[in-house]
């Protein structure tokens, strides 16, 4: 009987398995615009892509975008200008084809979104268009006001500030060879000339003041094993170390108070470090306090030593800069 009621019960099993639907997948296809792109004309650029979300898949489509007018949007690139006599010699721009894109280098606002599509497995398929017209004029607004607001800040209190708003027009510039590249694919009779010399002004003012500026560094006796790290850290920033009365001239004050301990056999050199920076009137620009502590198996006179090994490893980690307390 236990054998006859096993058997019904394992043909019940299989009878139900039997009846389940079968689910069956349906492949999902792309969208004919996605298939069959649009094709760009002489008057407007087309391009479609994919991403995770619908800002990446704009930025990728935008970037392709780019990539067919043959101009390489690069994180890094190398590149020389050289203009004399308000003239343009040359102009060369180097981009290693093994850095990653970045269209965010490049602002594209006045595009057109023509399709999207929420295609899930995080895919988001986008196409979208430019006129070529509204490309170059919108990059040409974005360089000139650059520019303006570049005449608008260039004059500063002192040197360090006027250094550092160099650097910052700069870096604010940072991508105006590939603009200008773009820019001349679209109108290959674009004058490009005026904003390279402009750029390459900037540049050479940057210099010229850089050469300019010198630092002289005060220390107290705690602090004199201190000072060839910090010397070496403005040295390598490429600021003149000398004592002169320049208006360019700044003093960097060391102060350094220093007290011995011993932890699990080691001599400690407890250290707690105060700079000040000064300019030639004497008023205070950037400071900085903190504590390094070092440590020696060897005696409190070793232990002292690591206390400025430890400064030099903090200035080569966060810059000579950040360690004093300027934005330079």
């Amino acid at each position: 009987m236990k054998i006859l009621l096993s058997i019904v019960l394992i043909a019940l099993v299989f009878n139900g398995c039997a009846t389940k639907k079968r689910v069956i997948s349906v492949k999902k296809e792309f969208p004919s615009w996605y298939e069959n792109p649009m094709m760009s004309t002489e008057d407007t650029l087309y391009a479609v892509s994919e991403g995770e979300t619908k800002r990446g898949a704009i930025n990728n489509a935008l970037n392709e975008i780019l990539a067919s007018l043959s101009v390489s949007i690069s994180s890094e690139f190398n590149s020389k200008t050289e203009v004399s006599g308000g003239k343009r010699q040359s102009y060369q721009v180097t981009s290693s084809n093994e850095v990653h894109s970045k269209v965010q280098e490049i602002k594209i606002n006045n595009y057109e979104l023509v399709h999207e599509n929420d295609f899930g497995f995080e895919k988001y398929l986008v196409a979208v268009k430019i006129q070529k017209t509204k490309l170059f004029l919108g990059l040409k607004k974005d360089l000139d006001a650059k520019f303006n607001t570049i005449k608008q800040g260039a004059s500063k209190a002192n040197a360090i500030m006027q250094l550092q708003a160099y650097q910052k027009n700069k870096k604010d510039l940072g991508s105006i060879s590939n603009t200008l590249s773009v820019m001349h694919a679209l109108d290959p009779n674009f004058n490009d000339a005026p904003y390279i010399q402009k750029a390459t002004q900037i540049d050479n003012n940057y210099a010229k003041l850089l050469s300019k500026i010198s630092f002289s560094l005060h220390v107290n006796t705690d602090a004199r094993n201190l000072k060839p790290s910090l010397e070496k850290g403005l040295s390598d920033k490429k600021f003149h170390l000398a004592k002169t009365q320049s208006k360019n001239h700044f003093k960097v004050y060391i102060s350094s108070s220093t007290s011995k301990a011993k932890a699990y056999g080691f001599d400690l050199a407890r250290s707690s470090i105060s700079i000040q920076v000064k300019d030639y009137k004497g008023a205070v620009i950037g400071s900085n306090k903190f504590n390094l502590i070092g440590q020696s198996t060897q005696g409190y006179k070793i232990a002292k030593e690591n206390v400025a090994i430890k400064l030099g490893a903090l200035i080569k980690r966060e810059g000579i800069s950040q360690v004093v307390g300027l934005d330079i």
